[in-house]
């Protein structure tokens, strides 16, 4: 999004009591629904292609609906729901604008990877969830609670918190919430990525894995300049 856009979008929205743009929500459901439905369609024609490979390991049958492949998809596909969540609850409650750029940049990131991934399942004929626990396909076991289904998802008490704050503290809680949220992210794509069979999905794995460790660097640099350090 360029400043001008950023600006544009930023006078547009009104303000409540806590001085919060009310209409930021409505203005940015729009690029991230476009970019998700864009990335569904290019999802489902980059497997086909990858799929066509001759002698590639990407030229094997559709993956069964316990495999690796479905499991990360669907996995990775709620896990970056919530990181989309926290990112609309966050420029809701500040207009800090670089706190407010990075959540733009993570709603439409994973936006577009979500898209990806449930374009995969379809194109697979599998459902987009399935009864397996989270994290199956790892051999992982997890005691999901409060919300939170897999390492790094905040709970529901964590989210209800970045709710209730503004200004500074938002902005703090936001970045630490997706500090932990990344290292768990990172930690299932690279998982994937160690027993992948699928070279299009890998791929996307491992940007996952290279970007969110890029993005973790930086919000832990965020934290520090508002005196702050990440949970863990």
């Amino acid at each position: 999004m360029t400043g001008a856009e950023e600006t544009s979008a930023t006078r547009t929205g009104e303000s409540g009591e806590d001085g919060a743009p009310r209409r930021s929500r409505k203005l940015l459901w729009w690029p991230a629904a476009i970019a998700a439905v864009i990335a569904l369609c290019l999802g489902v024609s980059a497997l086909v292609a990858g799929g066509s490979d001759s002698g590639g390991s990407s030229s094997v049958a559709a993956p069964a609906t316990d495999s690796p492949e479905a499991g990360f998809a669907r996995d990775m596909a709620t896990h970056h729901q919530q990181a989309i969540d926290m990112s609309f609850i966050v420029r809701d409650r500040t207009q800090d604008e670089e706190v407010r750029n990075l959540a733009f940049d993570i709603i439409n990131t994973q936006a577009n990877q979500r898209g990806m991934m449930s374009g995969w399942l379809d194109q697979w004929g599998l459902t987009q969830s399935s009864s397996a626990k989270p994290m199956a396909w790892m051999g992982h076991s997890y005691a999901a609670h409060d919300g939170s289904l897999m390492p790094g998802m905040a709970t529901n008490t964590d989210l209800a918190k970045l709710r209730s704050l503004s200004g500074r503290d938002a902005e703090v809680l936001y970045l630490q919430l997706m500090i932990e949220h990344h290292k768990g992210g990172v930690a299932m794509a690279q998982a994937y990525v160690d027993v992948a069979r699928n070279d299009v999905e890998k791929r996307l794995a491992q940007t996952m894995v290279n970007g969110q460790k890029s993005e973790i660097d930086l919000m832990t640099s965020m934290l520090a300049k508002r005196g702050a350090q990440p949970l863990s």
